[in-house]
């Protein structure tokens, strides 16, 4: 399973934010070290509170500290660029980082930055569709291109370097469960990122998400792979239940603030028209599928979102400032720890082999201590970790 990152990123409008964004590309080093697979950034102009314009830079700047981590992009919005652009830019961070980078793509869903560019709602979906045609065209071929379409047109253009990776550089797609972007995935086989919990009006549920994807991929004659499925949800983990939740009960409730203030309260209420004055961590974490608790508790909820979705390929982590810094890290470290081992299977073996010396030391099945029959050090049994083995 793979293991990645979903970052916005979120700050406070008040925070520096050249501090911001260095905690930011610090949080990349330090995940690679970890061992995380991916680690994708969104592009985003105004609101104040999602700050990275331009995050294949953020990205070029992170790759000098995490040189083993891939790196995309979550999403380029393409309705505000030329394919042109998009297309050259990315397969040049694709040779900077030596074939990491993924560039996630999609129509964008903050309203402020709509506002901004001045583009009719209706245009932002047919424009996405009509651009991606076009990169995976420019990526793709090695001659002039020639392209008239409704909204781009080009003539005899063609990427003077293309990507790294060939025959091209992945893609992605985020979405919230809307057939045509599923599918629009699976025609160019693109990584698919859908978020966990409520489902907005007229998505598919997460557990037909793949289904629609699967058929997609199959009519224009690519084999889907489950691997190119992630399932975006938010965690908080401390060595207990209680930790984690005294942990963020003063901070994780401001995200909810914004996202209400910029897309309305209906994705976070327990029912219709409750205001945003009821809401509640708790009722909040219920609704949305926050995870706030131990490595176990990440466990279950992981092997619950794999069964709904029908098999997934990976969890994208969506990052967050709930905490300071030292405990933001010391939750990714116990997900890292615990988390990322017990569905790769790497501590399989050990816990095997310590369940095994258990039974022994019960049935008092071990040999004598080499120190003789006067030994009256501990047993075994006197000793049990408070670790997480329970799994």
């Amino acid at each position: 399973m793979n293991f990645s990152f979903f970052m916005m990123p979120l700050h406070v409008p008040g925070d520096s934010p050249s501090l911001a964004f260095q905690r930011d590309i610090e949080l990349i080093a330090y995940v690679d070290r970890l061992g995380f697979d991916e680690f994708w950034i969104g592009e985003h102009h105004s609101a104040g509170w999602e700050t990275m314009p331009a995050p294949e830079m953020a990205l070029a700047k992170a790759s000098a500290t995490a040189p083993r981590i891939k790196l995309g992009t979550s999403v380029i919005s393409l309705p505000f660029h030329h394919p042109f652009h998009v297309a050259e830019r990315m397969a040049f961070l694709d040779h900077l980082t030596q074939g990491r980078a993924i560039l996630g793509v999609g129509q964008s869903n903050l309203r402020p930055d709509v506002k901004l560019f001045n583009i009719p709602p209706q245009d932002l979906r047919p424009m996405m569709f009509e651009s991606i045609d076009l990169i995976v065209k420019l990526l793709e071929s090695p001659d002039p291109l020639s392209y008239n379409g409704r909204y781009w047109t080009i003539k005899d253009m063609a990427l003077q370097l293309r990507s790294f990776q060939q025959p091209r550089l992945p893609l992605g797609m985020a979405t919230t469960g809307t057939r045509g972007s599923i599918e629009l995935a699976g025609k160019y086989n693109m990584i698919l990122l859908s978020p966990v919990g409520r489902t907005p009006p007229g998505g598919a549920p997460l557990g037909e998400r793949w289904q629609i994807y699967e058929q997609a991929a199959l009519r224009h004659g690519h084999t889907p792979k489950r691997e190119n499925s992630r399932a975006v949800a938010w965690f908080h983990l401390a060595d207990t239940r209680r930790q984690a939740w005294e942990d963020v009960r003063e901070t994780a409730m401001r995200d909810t603030h914004y996202f209400s203030v910029i897309g309305g309260t209906a994705g976070y209420a327990e029912h219709p028209g409750q205001p945003f004055e009821e809401f509640t961590l708790e009722s909040v974490a219920a609704v949305r599928g926050w995870v706030i608790g131990t490595p176990d508790d990440a466990i279950e909820a992981i092997e619950n979102i794999d069964e709904e979705a029908g098999g997934i390929g990976g969890i994208m982590l969506s990052t967050h400032e709930w905490a300071n810094p030292q405990k933001t890290n010391y939750s990714l470290e116990l997900f890292a720890r615990y988390v990322i081992p017990h569905f790769r299977g790497h501590t399989q073996d050990l816990k095997a082999a310590w369940r095994r010396t258990r039974q022994d030391a019960d049935a008092d099945a071990l040999p004598a201590s080499g120190s003789g029959a006067d030994d009256e050090s501990p047993s075994l049994q006197e000793h049990k970790s408070n670790v997480y083995v329970s799994r």
